[in-house]
């Protein structure tokens, strides 16, 4: 249950974290878009578990969602669909989503399933500091998953190192305070992914929203450990023609 930190002891820079929603762009598209993304060299895959109110996530992760929702994708499906994940994914898997689905679940429950099936880490945008350390946290350590907290621009010094400290795996930073698939100058984001190198943090820094294209990507992993695709692939997914070749082709204009 360490991928992530044996990932990290192999691969200090060029991380790719590549996001995608879970049952789509069909309802069983999940373990199928999971191996295209493997078999193309992608580092981490983060899996999206679709809610019809997503605040962090900008309309295309959003439409990707819905649909998904719409597809029947339930977290219990989910859960279903991934018992045979580690037969034949081997990088690391986290899950990101938000906190009403997984509460309505139960959350013992939902941590215990999810290392149950192999996961290997939580992001979840709208857990707060002082629940994660008074409340959910604990369960999270027991059932031995990593926690990913996000920080932007705006966050300062001192709760950039506190939330560092809670986070295992990696740290999430967030390129700008906007939603995901937002056009951003990476130029305008290079002071501030400077001053998160120069706190000397405990996690690795992955960057994401905004990460499109192999320049995006590059300038990301030239200061940072590496970064984060979303709404790029979600869009690719969209278009006509099968998983593998698109996914192949998509992550043939990010990296060689």
């Amino acid at each position: 249950m360490r991928r992530i930190k044996n990932l990290f002891q192999e691969k200090t820079n060029d991380v790719l974290n590549v996001y995608c929603t879970a049952g789509y762009p069909q309802l069983n598209s999940t373990i199928e878009v999971m191996k295209a993304l493997q078999a193309n060299g992608v580092d981490i895959i983060e899996l999206g578990m679709p809610y019809s109110d997503p605040l962090a996530d900008g309309p295309v992760i959003q439409q990707s969602s819905s649909i998904a929702l719409t597809n029947g994708m339930t977290i219990k499906k989910l859960f279903d669909q991934l018992k045979g994940l580690r037969n034949e994914i081997t990088v690391p898997v986290i899950l990101m989503g938000y906190m009403n689905p997984v509460l309505q679940y139960g959350f013992e429950k939902f941590c215990a399933d999810a290392a149950a099936v192999g996961i290997d880490g939580l992001i979840l945008p709208d857990l707060p500091e002082h629940e994660f350390e008074t409340e959910y946290g604990a369960i999270i350590k027991k059932h031995g998953l990593d926690f990913i907290f996000l920080v932007t621009p705006e966050t300062s010094e001192g709760r950039i190192r506190k939330l560092d400290e809670l986070s295992s795996g990696f740290l999430y930073a967030v390129s700008s305070s906007s939603t995901t698939g937002s056009d951003k100058n990476m130029t305008d984001v290079k002071s501030y992914l400077l001053k998160l190198k120069g706190l000397n943090l405990k996690n690795p820094v992955l960057v994401g929203f905004g990460i499109r294209d192999r320049s995006s990507f590059e300038a990301a992993c030239a200061i940072a450990n590496g970064a984060i695709i979303g709404t790029a692939y979600i869009k690719a997914l969209a278009e006509p023609g099968n998983v593998a070749d698109i996914t192949r082709k998509f992550l043939e204009t990010i990296r060689v």
